[in-house]
């Protein structure tokens, strides 16, 4: 089964806990959460340079 990263961060922006997110789907590990924090904040990450 796949968990797109966005409904994690969609799960998460709701408030739910990682505890309510892990009822929720069962497949899904903590460290998948925080895999999906971590993707997506590399996507946003990068240097600004002003011009």
């Amino acid at each position: 089964m796949r968990i797109r990263v966005t409904d994690v961060l969609d799960l998460l922006a709701a408030g739910l806990s990682f505890e309510q997110i892990l009822d929720e789907i069962p497949d899904l590990e903590r460290e998948d959460i925080t895999a999906a924090i971590t993707y997506a904040k590399r996507g946003i990450d990068h240097p600004v340079i002003a011009a």
